[in-house]
């Protein structure tokens, strides 16, 4: 491939990135004391054994985006005040106002750092990523916090295991720097929707926002309801779109790609992407299995789990792939 030059416009560098998991652990062990399910049910259509869990009593999704963003600094040898922006992509944010990010800045000590939360659902870290690399490409900003985090179990009702089994807490965050190779950064990108279908995944507030078709749902109101075999459909077809545009747009194939760090949804999923675009299994990690789906934060959490085994070098080609609510996916093809 003859790869772009962006003349006049800076580089961008994934300079750190670090996690805020909680300690607590939902075992597909505690789900059976519950409700009416099995490990050999949850594992055959998921890949999930267990998934952490936040304590509501002493974390937040404030909590947890500050300790990732906190080392995420650290592995940069940065401080908060180096940053001009930081971005977390979240659909469970503490609170609307103000936003999550603002507290978050604050915590790290950005001030005054721009700040705000983007709420892309599970596609949030690739849509705020996407968005880094264009404000440190163009200049506008010099170095980005992008945080991924949820706090998704206290939106379950764990009286369904439909939907309740699949989700978990975590935190992953990235600092995204300017760097003096231009050819670094987002070869190729997308982020884009598709709101037709947005009521295939939702989290219903009051009555008014339930669809005619759904009102028997027995999931309580506040939490997430989810057409599990409409969603699947989608992220299959998606996923392997996606990651088709993105080799076809870059002139690259699968071989030329370093990892492919995508959002982890469903086992399934995973395997029939890998197969239909002939990923080997050692460039598509999937860690499902310990976490569940963190929505926004399974991309960040696989990015630093990458970097830290030595997986991922100076130069090495990454595309980043996600998926979720809204509808809405994104993905890039980043030379780190």
């Amino acid at each position: 491939m003859t790869e772009p030059h962006f003349h006049g416009q800076a580089g961008v560098r994934i300079a750190g990135t670090g996690l805020g998991l909680p300690e607590g652990r939902l075992t597909n062990a505690d789900l059976e004391k519950i409700m009416d399910t099995s490990d050999e049910w949850i594992v055959q259509r998921t890949g999930i054994r267990e998934r952490r869990k936040a304590d509501p009593d002493h974390e937040s999704q404030v909590s947890m985006a500050t300790k990732a963003l906190d080392a995420a600094l650290s592995d940069a040898g940065m401080k908060g005040s180096d940053l001009d922006l930081v971005i977390n992509g979240t659909c469970t944010s503490d609170s609307t106002v103000p936003s999550g990010a603002c507290r978050i800045a604050a915590n790290v000590g950005a001030t005054p750092a721009g700040a705000f939360d983007l709420v892309a659902a599970c596609s949030s870290f690739v849509y705020a990523l996407n968005v880094a690399d264009t404000m440190v490409r163009s200049g506008r900003a010099k170095s980005v916090g992008v945080i991924g985090c949820e706090f998704l179990t206290r939106m379950m009702d764990y009286n369904d295991r439909r939907v309740s089994i699949l989700f978990g807490d975590g935190a992953g965050a990235a600092v995204v720097t300017a760097d003096e190779d231009t050819r670094r950064g987002c070869l190729w990108q997308m982020t884009e929707g598709d709101g037709r279908d947005w009521e295939k995944l939702y989290r219903p507030m009051d009555e008014s926002q339930i669809p005619e078709w759904d009102k028997e749902n027995p999931i309580r109101l506040g939490c997430v309801r989810m057409s599990g075999q409409d969603i699947y459909r989608f992220a299959v077809t998606k996923f392997g779109e996606v990651i088709a545009s993105g080799l076809e747009a870059t002139a690259l194939n699968s071989e030329d790609i370093s990892q492919f760090i995508c959002h982890q949804s469903n086992v399934r999923i995973l395997q029939k992407a890998m197969e239909r675009n002939e990923i080997p299994e050692e460039k598509l990690r999937i860690n499902i299995d310990r976490y569940g789906n963190t929505s926004a934060a399974s991309v960040p959490i696989i990015l630093h789990e990458l970097r830290s085994e030595g997986k991922l070098a100076a130069g090495d080609l990454a595309m980043f792939v996600a998926f979720g609510a809204g509808l809405t996916w994104a993905a890039n093809v980043w030379r780190v």
